[in-house]
């Protein structure tokens, strides 16, 4: 007999960690770190500002801005992103850049079609708001926990 289990936050860690493991894996190849495939991706729409680069993978990958000025450095030094020449500013992808976040994209694109196949749109699309629901929640809580410096862990998420 086959039990659905509860939607709570370890079946989604697992998921996601799972789903990052792959992709992980797939990516290192490449010579691509995790937290530097968000910020190829951002970049591929085009220059961003640095501080609203890096706003965003503080606030997607939940990590500090020192931590994203490494990310930034080393897309730097390996000459997938540089400064646009028209500000200092800002950032943009290298030809290099633009070719190897091609290929993560294509990766990404792969592991999604394989991972998603026979998953009925209806149930993709009802997973799809009560996860992105639940980010909100936790962001809120976070937001709020920033502002008064108190937290409510919890290890039971």
């Amino acid at each position: 007999m086959s039990t659905v289990p509860t939607l709570n936050g370890q079946v989604i860690g697992q998921a996601h960690y799972a789903t990052r493991a792959l992709l992980e894996r797939t990516i290192a190849p490449l010579g691509v770190e995790f937290h530097q495939l968000l910020a190829l991706n951002v970049l591929a729409n085009g220059p961003v500002e640095q501080a609203q680069l890096t706003q965003r993978i503080t606030s997607t990958l939940k990590v500090d801005e020192r931590e994203v000025r490494r990310v930034l450095t080393t897309l730097v030094d390996a000459d997938l992103a540089q400064s646009d020449p028209d500000t200092a500013t800002r950032l943009r992808l290298t030809d290099a850049g633009r070719a190897v976040q091609a290929r993560i994209a294509d990766a990404v694109a792969g592991i999604s079609a394989r991972l998603y196949a026979d998953i009925p749109p209806a149930e993709a699309s009802a997973a799809a708001q009560v996860l992105t629901l639940v980010t909100q929640r936790a962001n809120a809580e976070l937001a709020a926990t920033e502002h008064t410096g108190a937290g409510n862990a919890s290890i039971a998420a």
